[in-house]
C-alpha cells in the first residue's frame, strides 16, 4: 500500500482510472452488469466459515486509520494500523480479545516480532520520532522516518524503547535471524516521484538499510549496512500512461527472506529478484525478472516450502484502484508464478502462469493483489491471500502452470457511489485458522473446512513473521 506522500499520487491516479471505468461501462449498454454483493454483504464459498470479527476500536476506527500487516507470537496477534498497533489474544481463535492498543501514528506501521521485541515501520515524514509526532514535509532536514522498536515482554503494556532513522523511511521491513541474540532488520523503502525527495532521500535510491539488533542491548540497535541492490539502476520504467505504466525501480516495496535456504525474494517496483543472503549484510543478486507487459508494481513475494517457486504480486494502482473487472482483465494486476530452475548462482526465475481472483468487483471497490502466506500442507503449494475488497482467497499453485481456487471470503463495497479503500490488507494462516486484518472492518477469523487443508492443522508455529519464511519440517 502506498503511504504518506505516495498515497496522494496514487489517489489522483485512482480517480482518473475510476472515471475511465465508469465511461467504459456507460459506453456498453448491451452488456449486462454483473450482480455484486450489497454494501457490507458477506459472501463466501461453502468451505469457508467466518467464525469471528472484532471491529476497529477508537482511536483506530476512522476511515483514514487503515489496518495493515499482522505478526504472530504464541497466542497473540500483533496487528498494524496507521494509528498504531492492536494486540489480540487469539488463544481461542473463535473468541479473540483485544489485550492492548499502542497509539503511535505513522503509516504504514508494518509490524514484526522477535522474542520480546516488536518492530514498527514509519513511512511518513514526521516532525520527530515520538508516538505523538505529527506530519512534516520531507524537505525539512529534521524530519524523521524509520523503524521504532518496542519491548513487548508485557503485552498489556508495550514500551517504546528505541528508534532507528532510515533514508526514505521504512515502508516495510523484514527480519532475518543473525545467530544467538541477534536479529537483522531489512528496511525497504522507495521513491515514487520528485515529491518524495528530501535532504535524506535522493535519487538513485537503489539500496536497503540493514539494522542490527542485539536482543540483550536492543537500545544499541543501529544501521550497519546499506547494500546497493541495483547497481545498474534497475528497471527504468516505461513511462506509459497509467494503468499500463511499469514503475521505475527506486528501491524495494517488500523483501521476503527464507533464512533456512539463505535466499530472499525482492518485489522491487519494476523488478522481481532472487537474492542470496548467505552474508546477511550483503545480499547478492542471483536473478532478475521483469514483466513490462502485465506487471505494474512488483509488491510482495512468497516462496513455496521447497523454495523452488516464487509467487510475486502486482499492486496495480498502488492499492487505490478498482482493478478486478473485465476492463483490466485477468492478467494485469495478477499474481505471477515463477519456478526457480537450476542450482546455486545459475538459478533462474522462469515464468509459468498468472493467477487472479475470478470474481468481478464493483468499480467502487479497491481490489488489488496483496499480502498472504502459505498454508502448511506438506507436499502441496497452497496459499491464502488478501485482495483488499476482493476479499480473502485460498488457492493452490502446486501445478505452477495451472493454479486453481479452493475457497474465498469477501464483503461487498463500503459504498455504491464512491471508490473507497477497504477490504483485507493481510490474510495469513496461523496455527489452524486464517486471520485477516480488514482495513476498515477489523480483525476477521476464518476456518477453512476443506479436506485438502486438513494436514495443515497439525503444523504449529511459535512465532510467525510472514516475510521471514521457515520450513514446515522444523515445526
Amino acid at each position: 500500500m502506498a503511504s504518506g506522500r505516495r498515497r496522494k499520487v496514487w489517489a489522483a491516479l485512482a480517480t482518473t482510472v475510476a472515471a475511465a471505468f465508469t465511461s467504459l461501462a456507460l459506453a456498453s449498454p448491451t452488456t449486462a452488469a454483473p450482480a455484486f454483493p450489497g454494501v457490507d454483504e458477506v459472501v463466501k464459498s461453502d468451505n469457508v466459515d467466518h467464525v469471528a470479527n472484532i471491529p476497529k476500536q477508537a482511536p483506530f476506527d476512522t476511515l483514514a486509520n487503515l489496518n495493515s500487516d499482522i505478526a504472530f507470537q504464541g497466542k497473540y496477534a500483533f496487528a498494524g494500523n496507521y494509528g498504531g498497533v492492536t494486540i489480540y489474544d487469539i488463544g481461542d481463535p473463535r473468541k479473540p480479545k483485544i489485550v492492548s492498543q499502542v497509539v503511535c501514528p505513522g503509516s504504514q506501521n508494518d509490524v514484526s516480532v522477535a522474542g520480546d521485541l516488536l518492530f514498527l515501520s514509519t513511512d511518513s515524514s514526521r516532525n520527530n520520532d515520538s508516538c505523538s509526532s505529527t506530519t512534516q514535509p520531507v524537505t525539512v532536514k529534521e524530519s524523521w522516518e524509520g523503524i521504532k522498536i518496542f519491548d513487548i515482554s508485557d503485552v498489556r503494556n508495550p514500551r517504546y524503547i528505541k528508534s532507528v532513522e532510515n533514508k526514505c523511511g521504512s515502508h516495510t521491513h523484514t527480519i532475518v535471524p543473525g545467530g544467538k541474540d541477534t536479529t537483522y532488520v531489512y528496511v525497504s523503502s522507495y521513491l515514487i516521484d520528485q515529491n518524495s525527495v528530501g535532504p535524506d532521500c535522493q535519487y538513485p535510491h537503489d539500496k536497503i538499510s540493514v539494522i542490527k539488533v542485539d536482543h540483550k542491548k536492543p537500545t544499541d540497535a543501529a544501521v550497519v549496512a546499506e547494500p546497493v541492490l541495483f547497481p545498474d539502476g534497475g528497471n527504468p520504467g516505461d513511462g506509459l500512461p497509467y494503468p499500463e505504466i511499469t514503475r521505475q525501480t527506486t528501491g524495494c516495496h517488500d523483501l521476503t527472506a527464507y533464512p533456512d535456504k539463505k535466499i530472499m525474494a525482492g518485489a522491487c517496483m519494476g523488478d522481481g529478484v532472487l537474492f542470496d543472503i548467505t552474508n546477511p549484510l550483503a545480499p547478492r543478486t542471483i536473478d532478475v525478472v521483469r514483466d513490462d507487459e502485465n506487471f505494474s508494481f512488483w509488491h510482495s513475494a512468497t516462496f513455496n516450502n521447497k523454495a523452488n517457486k516464487i509467487v510475486f504480486t502486482d499492486e496495480l494502482g498502488g492499492g487505490g484502484t478498482a482493478t478486478c473487472n473485465d476492463t483490466i482483465g485477468s492478467q494485469k494486476g495478477a499474481n505471477g508464478i515463477y519456478d526457480i530452475v537450476g542450482k546455486g548462482d545459475k538459478r533462474k526465475l522462469v515464468f509459468r502462469s498468472y493467477y487472479k481472483i475470478d470474481r468481478d468487483q464493483a468499480d467502487t471497490e479497491v481490489c488489488v493483489a496483496h499480502n498472504g502466506n502459505l498454508i502448511p500442507v506438506p507436499g502441496k503449494d497452497i496459499m491464502v491471500q488478501a485482495w483488499y475488497q476482493g476479499g480473502v482467497q485460498v488457492w493452490d499453485f502446486t501445478d505452477s502452470r495451472h493454479p486453481k481456487t479452493i475457497g474465498f471470503f469477501e464483503r461487498g463495497p463500503l459504498s455504491n457511489t464512491q471508490l473507497q479503500t477497504a477490504g483485507s490488507w493481510s490474510a495469513y494462516y496461523y496455527n489452524g485458522y486464517i486471520f485477516s486484518n480488514d482495513i476498515q472492518k477489523g480483525l476477521d477469523v476464518l476456518d477453512v473446512t476443506d479436506k485438502r487443508l486438513a494436514p495443515a492443522k497439525r503444523v504449529h508455529f511459535d512465532e510467525l513473521n510472514v516475510q521471514s519464511q521457515h520450513s514446515y519440517g522444523r515445526h
